[in-house]
């Protein structure tokens, strides 16, 4: 690979930036402009840019008096244009944590070309600020050094995926419309009032229709930095709009996009972040159901929830019996290895607490004693052969805790895998080191459902992926006698326990389609009449996927939230707190719309609170 230098000074008046002075540039005129980061006592000031710091020396000498008073008196945050002589520092006062740090500029002339008020927080980074003032006052926020690193390091991933799509597999950058209308399933769209009295357009939820409709029209290859929208109101670590690396193929099955995205992360996945192997493993939708408890595992650590149902089959225990006697009933466990070491018993409480709220399953705990003798409820049921075979077939060790949950198999499977992760959490902020924070595990999930029963609705179906995924190609028959044993060929992209992607291979057939949304899934088929009818006109066989841009940068910066890779995010509600978004229109502007408020609003506010 070439390495190209970047000219940062192009096309502008500063020789250099604040962060690449070195020993090597001593005696040379430099000018710089930046921000004040810090002065001292009328003696040096600290300049700052996005690319670091350079410390300038004010001259103390009568002929620079009006210079000193100048750079004395600016404001912290000011911005300044600087001009004067590379030197080194002082023996002894090198500073080696700053790139900078043996050199310093002797100030010749200097301007303040605009001094900056009081500002209501710090810009240091170790300066605790709340999200909601960073939100408010965003454009200051992202003068801190973790945001710039954030964005600029976004901004070369994606530079790299777009090299590895275009120019190494022809892949062709289109831009799809913002403006569409409402699609059946999925999540809630945002609307969008048009002139034409009571129609309105939707802002999409992801391209989908649109890529497939670019496959159908023969562009073979077709990728978007796409911006998406969805209105789900305030999910914690979720955007109303967000961005989606897009993708689709023609002439391509599951294995072929897989390999297309190993090779497009592999190719564009940052230096500093060490590096990936490919292929990635892959495991089915029921292994990480039966193994994790979830379709999205985090593999950093073991844990696994192990079935114990033949072990306790034999047992006198009431509420074991219970669940084996009905069919789909199951007794399984996790051994949080040390956990009667590092977890408190309110830790152990607020598990058990959490599965009964969330999951209403009930979880019984079994510790291991150092003399290796189990102390639980359960252990007057159970005979010491009894004792003995469970200690050894979950591998019990002195100071382990077991969380052990009877019941419907999907439910207790999902309860403990939310205690799995719950607890690695606790362990971890007891100071047991569970997972490297260095490690990235990237996980292929597969053979997923086509169809889920609707949580509101058992007795109807929904699609697990969307409408368009296809069958798997042995299950295709099923679709038209048991449409709930059906698996799609939908895969799902896992990083540390994150989804950041999905995607699947579609339908391209009319008449299958047709039957799904029909028959199936009880879709009015109108709605999308316009792609029924690509699809009967020499549609291709294709598929594709979507990445998670947000999530996968705030993985690899390791950032707290996706709020801290995005410019410019909403707040938890969907509000924008700097501009003030959303905010109020006059009965004027709406008129065009023919929409009228409902109010009085400020009922229905104080019946809300």
């Amino acid at each position: 690979n070439t390495v190209l230098i970047q000219d940062f000074s192009s096309f502008v008046a500063r020789t250099n930036t604040c962060g690449e002075l070195r020993s090597a540039h001593v005696g040379q005129e430099v000018t710089l402009y930046g921000w004040i980061q810090y002065q001292r006592q009328g003696l040096f000031l600290v300049l700052r840019d996005f690319q670091g710091l350079t410390q300038i020396i004010i001259p103390q000498d009568e002929a620079h008096s009006h210079l000193k008073e100048l750079l004395s008196n600016a404001p912290v945050e000011s911005v300044l244009r600087v001009t004067g002589i590379v030197s080194p520092r002082p023996p002894g006062q090198e500073n080696p944590k700053m790139p900078t740090g043996d050199i310093e500029v002797k100030a010749e002339t200097a301007e303040i070309l605009n001094s900056c008020k009081k500002l209501p927080f710090e810009i240091k980074d170790f300066v605790k600020k709340s999200e909601a003032l960073r939100m408010q006052y965003r454009y200051l926020d992202l003068r801190s050094f973790q945001l710039q690193y954030n964005l600029r390091l976004r901004s070369q991933v994606v530079m790299r995926m777009r090299e590895y799509l275009c120019n190494l597999h022809g892949f062709v950058d289109v831009e799809t419309p913002t403006l569409f209308k409402r699609t059946p399933g999925g999540a809630k769209e945002f609307l969008v009032p048009s002139r034409e009295a009571g129609k309105f357009y939707c802002l999409p939820q992801s391209p989908q229709q649109f890529k497939q409709l670019l496959m159908v029209g023969g562009l073979d290859r077709y990728f978007q930095v796409a911006r998406c929208y969805r209105d789900e109101g305030s999910r914690p670590d979720r955007q109303p709009e967000f961005t989606q690396i897009d993708i689709e193929m023609s002439f391509v099955d599951q294995a072929g996009i897989q390999r297309l995205i190993e090779g497009l992360l592999q190719y564009s996945w940052p230096e500093e972040r060490g590096s990936i192997t490919t292929p990635f493993p892959s495991m089915t939708y029921k292994e990480a159901l039966d193994d994790y408890g979830t379709d999205k595992p985090d593999t950093r650590f073991g844990m696994k929830l192990v079935d114990i149902s033949d072990f306790l089959r034999r047992s006198d225990i009431q509420f074991v019996q219970n669940a084996l006697s009905s069919p789909r009933g199951t007794v399984r466990a996790i051994r949080v290895p040390q956990g009667a070491r590092y977890l408190k018993n309110k830790d152990l409480e607020s598990l058990k607490e959490s599965a009964k709220s969330q999951f209403d399953q009930e979880i019984m705990d079994v510790i291991c004693r150092p003399d290796g003798s189990l102390k639980s409820l359960l252990t007057k049921f159970l005979g010491e052969k009894q004792q003995s075979e469970l200690i050894q077939g979950l591998d019990i060790q002195v100071d382990d805790v077991v969380l052990l949950a009877a019941g419907e198999h999907e439910q207790v499977c999902s309860a403990l895998g939310s205690l799995r992760l719950k607890s690695a959490d606790l362990l971890e902020a007891a100071g047991l080191a569970l997972r490297d924070p260095a490690a990235f595990h990237f996980l292929w999930v597969v053979d997923f459902p086509l169809f889920l029963p609707k949580e509101d609705n058992p007795m109807e179906l929904e699609s697990a992926h969307h409408p368009f995924t296809a069958p798997h190609p042995s299950d295709a028959s099923l679709l038209y006698s048991d449409p709930t044993k059906v698996r799609s060929q939908h895969y799902d992209l896992v990083l540390n326990g994150s989804e950041v992607g999905g995607g699947s291979i579609r339908i391209h057939s009319a008449e299958q389609q047709r039957f799904v949304l029909e028959e199936v899934l009880k879709e009015d088929s109108e709605v999308l009449s316009h792609l029924l009818q690509a699809l009967e006109s020499g549609a291709p066989p294709h598929g594709g996927i979507a990445l998670g841009l947000d999530r996968l940068i705030s993985l690899i910066v390791d950032a707290p939230s996706i709020r801290d890779v995005i410019a410019f995010p909403k707040s938890f509600r969907g509000r924008d707190l700097m501009g003030n978004a959303p905010d109020y229109v006059t009965p004027e502007e709406l008129e065009p719309y023919h929409i009228q408020v409902s109010w009085p609003l400020v009922e229905k506010e104080a019946e809300k609170s």
